[in-house]
């Protein structure tokens, strides 16, 4: 049997992997997406689409607090991944705030699914989906130029509004309801270690887990 494989089990195997905004944790689980070919699953994706409001007051919304996710559909959707059941994910544009309107993505299951986002252990209804879950930490310094750079890089962000973004929302948000998701982690990695280090605790937690046959 390959290592890729799950010992017996017809429906995937889900893993939440979560933490502070840019703390490693979408690195972290698009590296393992790509060890196991599996499915990445971001929840990033599923922000409320706020384009009814004018521009200006979109900018200035509060993206880093839970009820900012449209959190009803996406465990919908990862119960059906769950399941083995494809399903048709939202588009989201960053620099508008805004869901693409008549786009999705489909997007099917393959034997192992990485759900990851700054909320993806906050959530009690996701925890009964998941087989294993990971949270990824690292001092807040780090992960605010980590921040910085995907969203002036990424995102279309001034570095002026990323940094009062962080400190007027992000990290009081992070401290409320982040960190204390780590309690839900069944496995903790330092996101300021090696990417390589972190890969291979998690699949080696994996493996003795029984998902994943020994090598």
């Amino acid at each position: 049997m390959s290592s890729d494989t799950p010992h017996s089990s017809a429906r995937p195997v889900v893993i939440g992997i979560g933490g502070c905004s840019g703390s490693g944790k979408t690195t972290l689980a698009k590296e393992l997406a790509a060890q196991l070919d599996a499915t990445i699953f971001p929840l990033d994706l599923y922000y409320r689409d706020l384009s009814q409001l004018p521009l200006e007051q979109r900018h200035h919304g509060n993206f880093d607090h839970p009820d900012a996710l449209e959190h009803e559909l996406f465990i919908a959707h990862v119960a059906s991944l769950a399941q083995g059941i494809a399903i048709e994910r939202p588009v989201y544009d960053f620099s508008t705030h805004s869901r693409v309107h008549g786009q999705t993505v489909n997007v099917t299951p393959k034997q192992f699914v990485f759900v990851e986002g700054i909320f993806a252990l906050h959530y009690v209804e996701l925890l009964p989906h998941y087989s294993y879950s990971v949270y990824v930490d690292a001092p807040d310094e780090l992960c605010y130029k980590r921040r910085l750079a995907r969203d002036v890089r990424e995102r279309g962000r001034t570095p002026e509004s990323v940094l009062r973004q962080y400190n007027e929302t992000a990290l009081p948000m992070a401290k409320l309801y982040v960190q204390p998701s780590k309690h839900n982690a069944r496995l903790i990695v330092n996101g300021s270690e090696s990417i390589d280090w972190s890969l291979e605790q998690v699949l080696t937690q994996m493996r003795l887990a029984g998902l994943m046959a020994p090598r």
